[in-house]
């Protein structure tokens, strides 16, 4: 079986730090996520690892901290590999470690190479992707062979899958005769009529909600939205047979369009697997599948997630193809590495390759790299997968073709109107409002020129953004132009930055009649359009004082529109001390979303976040 690359299909930003060190010994930000420091042995060779984050579990986590244990070893005198004492003139290793984003380091180490005064600069002497791709994108970006693909041995093993709930991955075996799945069927479930009912699953949703990452940012979205063109070219470029997918296929709007079709299916994105995780627990109601490592879906499977997965998730391995992610351990050929670190790298690398490590990266839900390392045990059927898929694996195409597939990624992602609601009552005045102003301007710098962006505020009345008049007016006035201008406006971020800069705080709160009316206000402006991601981000720190809707009317109507072809997605931060967290916690409920939790420190983070969404 080929072990190349990775799969699947599957927004938008870089979650965690985007600078990083000069280089020198370590070479890594300093965050919570990192190594704990470690005592390096006088005259040590120092090196830095920057792992995926998912890695961390058998690097420096909960099933193993192997970092720890080769830097321990060698502050005893030992050697982590052989386990024999050092022989004379055999200096000590000690590693430092962090988890980051494979595509935000990847993007460092170009930076780092042809703009080293970029902010985000990174200059590990080890990077560990989840998967090659990274490595033969920084030799393209740089035109260079900073990675030698050959000599960047895998570690651990993961196909890509799509995690769907078992029940609804029998109904369409039931309904297909027992063939082989893939897109083909999960699209015919969209365009089924009765959507799932005709699959004989209870409730009235017509629709799928799939969810998948950022392929700027995250491994498991670029390997999925590569497979996406692959299964796309094979039904619409009249080449079924092709084994590489090309740029002439990228570039085909038939097969663009083809990826656009199976993008339908978003409920919506995220920079991090981190809230699919979490997200798709909550059962089917909230997500029927989401693009994962094989891990992933292990780790939920076992119940480690917050939510305890009403039923089992079964590892679907699309019959058109996937990747192996081997999470390959490179050495980059650059200046901020000596010789010295290179071969020091080199034994860390074996290290993790030996069988005490392996066998850790099997309990954390890997496959071993090392073939000495029996494939068992949580690689079970029991927990949702296959020991014997995947039998279809896609071929790695050029450096050209995946940089392409990542720059057609505006293009061909689901588009989103996303209205920000901002409480700017009496209790906002002083920090909180002027860092939620900050926020929202983070919010908008991230967001895609093709999104369309609202604004509604809220003290004692709510007040809607009319970009027409390029003011604030009440809903209850005229809401109309708002509503015209959000079908026909795209990319008016710069009035709603306008207006986010200019607020100001006072008077009463009208949380429910805000949130209310700005869900009749994404209604209106749908027409005959619903293949965009609607979503309305409130952000509120205080109570209700002074609505006429009530929390029951507000929650009926998000009840109501949940089982459209795109419902409206509300996403409540509670900002602050005193936000009512009852309240923001029944509206998320009945969205079958999440609060979440800012303050005047970190309420930009959030949003960010959230914007990632979108």
């Amino acid at each position: 079986m080929s072990k190349k690359l990775f799969f699947l299909l599957l927004p938008l930003i870089a979650a965690l730090a985007c600078s990083f060190g000069d280089g020198g010994s370590a070479g890594v930000a300093t965050t919570d996520n990192a190594t704990p420091a470690t005592q390096c042995p006088a005259g040590a060779v120092e090196i830095s690892v920057l792992y995926a984050p998912e890695s961390q579990l058998y690097l420096d986590g909960e099933i193993y901290d192997a970092i720890n244990q080769f830097n321990r070893a060698y502050a005893e005198g030992r050697n982590p590999v052989s386990g024999q004492a050092l022989a004379g003139g055999e200096k000590a290793i000690c590693v430092r470690g962090e988890p980051a984003s494979s595509g935000t380091v990847a993007q460092g180490i170009i930076n780092a190479i042809i703009a080293p005064n970029n902010a985000n600069v990174a200059k590990p002497t080890l990077f560990a992707p989840s998967v090659s791709h990274w490595l033969a994108l920084v030799n393209f970006q740089t035109g260079r062979q900073v990675f030698d693909l050959a000599d960047s041995p895998p570690t651990a093993l993961a196909p890509v899958v799509m995690a769907i709930w078992e029940s609804r991955l029998k109904a369409i075996e039931a309904k297909n005769g027992g063939q082989p799945v893939g897109w083909e069927e999960l699209l015919a479930v969209l365009n089924s009529p009765n959507g799932w009912a005709d699959y004989n699953i209870p409730g009235n949703r017509t629709t799928v909600y799939y969810g998948h990452t950022d392929p700027l940012v995250s491994s498991t979205a670029l390997s999925t939205l590569i497979a996406e063109f692959y299964a796309s070219a094979r039904y619409n470029s009249g080449q079924p047979d092709f084994r590489r997918l090309s740029l002439e296929q990228v570039n085909d709007p038939k097969v663009q369009q083809g990826v656009r079709n199976i993008e339908e299916l978003i409920r919506h994105y995220s920079s991090r697997t981190t809230e699919f995780k979490e997200y798709i627990a909550q059962g089917p109601a909230y997500l029927d599948f989401v693009a994962l490592e094989e891990n992933d879906l292990i780790y939920i499977n076992q119940g480690k997630t917050e939510y305890k997965p009403p039923e089992k998730l079964a590892a679907l391995y699309p019959k058109e193809g996937t990747f192996w992610h081997e999470h390959p351990f490179a050495v980059p050929h650059a200046d901020w590495v000596t010789d010295e670190q290179r071969q020091a790298a080199k034994t860390f690398t074996e290290y993790i390759r030996s069988e005490t490590v392996q066998k850790k990266v099997l309990e954390s839900g890997f496959r071993p790299a090392n073939p000495a390392v029996a494939l068992g045990y949580p690689i079970a059927t029991e927990l949702g997968v296959d020991p014997n898929q995947p039998t279809n694996i896609l071929e790695v195409p050029g450096p050209e073709v995946i940089a392409a597939v990542q720059s057609s990624w505006q293009f061909v992602k689901k588009q989103a109107d996303v209205l920000l609601v901002i409480d700017t009552s009496g209790s906002m005045q002083g920090d909180k409002i002027t860092q939620a102003k900050t926020a929202a301007n983070a919010f908008l710098d991230k967001m895609p020129a093709q999104n369309r962006v609202g604004l509604v505020t809220f003290d004692s009345q709510p007040r809607v953004l009319d970009f027409e008049t390029n003011s604030l007016v009440y809903l209850d006035q005229n809401s109309m132009g708002s509503v015209q201008a959000l079908t026909s406006f795209e990319g008016g971020q710069n009035q709603v930055r306008t207006q986010i800069n200019a607020l100001e705080a006072n008077g009463d709160t009208s949380l429910y009649d805000a949130i209310q009316q700005s869900m009749e206000l994404l209604i209106q402006s749908r027409g005959d359009q619903d293949d965009r991601i609607q979503a309305i981000v409130v952000l509120s720190d205080g109570q209700d004082t002074s609505s006429l809707t009530s929390l029951q009317s507000v929650v009926e109507l998000i009840g109501a529109n949940k089982e459209e072809r795109n419902p409206i997605i509300v996403i409540p931060v509670a900002y602050g001390g005193d936000a009512d967290i009852n309240a923001l916690n029944g509206i998320a409920r009945a969205s079958a979303t999440k609060v979440q939790s800012g303050d005047p420190e970190n309420i930009q983070r959030v949003l960010e976040i959230i914007g990632s969404y979108f």
